[in-house]
């Protein structure tokens, strides 16, 4: 997934020096998950051009039990969110300002985006949450802090409405444990990110009813209308169902559980 970009050498700032310990030490003394706590990991997108912050970043995200991917260059990363839970986005890139990446995935996705920066200015601040991330995070930074911005972020994904009581459902092969939020198809588990989980849930707890666009929205997305945002996830579930046949398109009106 990384994009390829060369390396030159170069010195090192102070301030940025004690950040680059900051992260080995987090990489090296980050307390290991437990086995049973992986689960919970999230697929984390780390957008970094520089290996010295990127390296020790993703070993200290990989102790706590997350599932890292990397990406050197805006253009990386527009190839890699889409199977990405959290998207950690330095706004220096070496082909694409990291401002214009982040609009540019908002434009059609709303995968939880924390900006990490040298950019520390109000001004800095407030164009990148206007530019649509979640969270803005100045460099140097603790391990700790990242990680508690990060559960932050992923809090406020937390299921609406139907999925707040907990339970499974079941709708043929298809069985979705809203307390472990795991899903599999006939024994095969599923690795769907948070918004295809909620999406696939409120379908398949309402089987025989068309669900319209407007209420998906509002119950996944909490009323942040985007036709094409529904529609690029009912396309990538059904290619994770492996079939059209499970997600039905109602013409003018929504979509609907099918049968596989």
């Amino acid at each position: 997934m990384a994009g390829n970009t060369s390396l030159r050498a170069h010195r090192v700032p102070a301030r940025r020096g004690r950040h680059f310990q900051q992260l080995r030490q987090a990489g090296s003394e980050a307390p290991t998950a437990q086995t049973s706590e992986a689960p919970r990991g999230w697929r984390v997108l780390v957008v970094e051009s520089d290996p010295e912050e990127a390296d020790p970043l993703i070993r200290g995200l990989q102790r706590q039990g997350h599932r890292v991917a990397s990406a050197e260059t805006g253009s990386g990363a527009l190839r890699a969110y889409k199977e990405a839970d959290l998207l950690l986005l330095d706004l220096d890139l070496p082909d694409l300002d990291g401002l214009e990446v982040c609009r540019t995935i908002r434009r059609v996705d709303d995968i939880p985006v924390i900006a990490v920066t040298a950019r520390g200015s109000e001004l800095d601040r407030v164009l990148g949450l206007q530019a649509g991330a979640d969270d803005y995070l100045v460099k140097p930074y603790g391990f700790r802090e990242l990680m508690a911005r990060m559960e932050a972020v992923m809090r406020r994904l937390k299921p609406q409405s139907a999925l707040s009581a907990g339970g499974v459902a079941s709708h043929g092969a298809l069985r979705i444990d809203t307390e472990s939020r795991k899903v599999t198809l006939g024994g095969r588990l599923l690795d769907l990110t948070p918004k295809e989980f909620n999406l696939l849930y409120l379908l398949v707890s309402n089987p025989g009813d068309i669900i319209p666009r407007e209420q998906l929205m509002q119950e996944v997305w909490a009323g942040s209308w985007s036709r094409r945002t529904l529609d690029t996830h009912v396309c990538s579930l059904r290619h994770k169902l492996g079939s059209n046949d499970w997600i039905l398109t109602v013409r003018g009106v929504g979509f609907q559980i099918g049968s596989g």
